[in-house]
Formats: C-alpha cells, structure tokens, sequence
C-alpha cells in the first residue's frame, strides 16, 4: 500500500482515540478489551471476516511502521480514510 507523503504527514498525527473512532465509525464491533490492547472484528452477513487489535495509549501517535501496518491490516483505501475524515 502507497500514499502520498501529504497523507502521511497528516496520519502522523493520528491518536489510538482517533483510530477507535474511526473503526467504530466504519462499523467494526469491539470484541474485547484487556488493558491496553483492544481488539475489533468486523462482519458480513454474521461471520467474521477481519480482526485487528489496537494498543491503546491515550494522546499518544503511533510510529509510521506500525501506523502503516495497521492501516494495511484493517484494508483502509486511500478514499477510505477521507471519508473516515483521517485524512
């Protein structure tokens, strides 16, 4: 997956609140919650077809890898996260 350098800038800066916001808002299903680390799932027609877990730091950013590989892992498009208002 490739985005602009105008992206990245931008996704810098994102919080782990932001990212939750995000995954709720594009309709991921919060499974479970331990601590720091949370984990979504999302669904089609009631079978699970994605599951990811977030480390939740409050106001802290992630680093570009991690973000990227994040972001690769939940299937975000380019179109996606403008709509998601991310970006």
């Amino acid at each position: 997956m490739s985005f602009p350098p105008h992206v990245w800038s931008r996704l810098k800066n994102t919080t782990a609140q932001d990212l939750i916001k995000a995954l709720e808002r594009d309709g991921w299903i919060r499974e479970e919650r331990r601590g720091a680390v949370q984990a979504f799932r999302k669904e089609n027609g009631g079978k699970t077809i994605r599951r990811v877990t977030v480390h939740y730091h409050p106001k802290k950013t992630y680093g570009a890898k991690f973000l990227k590989g994040l972001i690769r892992d939940i299937g975000w498009s380019h179109q996606e996260l403008k709509n998601l208002k991310l970006i």
